[in-house]
């Protein structure tokens, strides 16, 4: 069987090297059939997973995740602000309230 593939080989390594012009030719046509026939597959008939992928959060909801968190933020902040109301501040809440306020604008001016 071994030889018969590699006497096969050879003889198509021989026709090919007698003729080159014939094999670019005949290869020529079996790429555009088979570009012609992956278009007329993929025109007629449609994979069933098309755009399938999705894409980071980063790039798809970019501004529902902003405006969530600055929703987030917004309602700290007016929880920390009844806080102060009641005169029950510390040390750390002002650290958050300064961290949530930078971040605030962060997310505003990056719209």
């Amino acid at each position: 069987m071994n030889d018969f593939i590699k006497q096969t080989g050879q003889k198509w390594l021989e026709r090919v090297a007698k003729n080159p012009k014939r094999f670019y030719i005949y290869s020529m046509i079996f790429l555009s059939v088979s570009f012609i026939g992956s278009l007329i597959q993929d025109i007629f008939f449609p994979s069933q997973k098309t755009f399938t992928i999705i894409p980071p959060v980063l790039y798809s909801n970019k501004a529902s995740v902003q405006d969530t968190e600055m929703e987030k933020i917004v309602s700290e902040l007016k929880l920390l602000k009844d806080k102060r109301d009641r005169n029950a501040l510390q040390k750390a809440d002002s650290l958050r309230i300064e961290f949530l306020f930078n971040r605030f604008q962060q997310l505003k001016n990056s719209r």
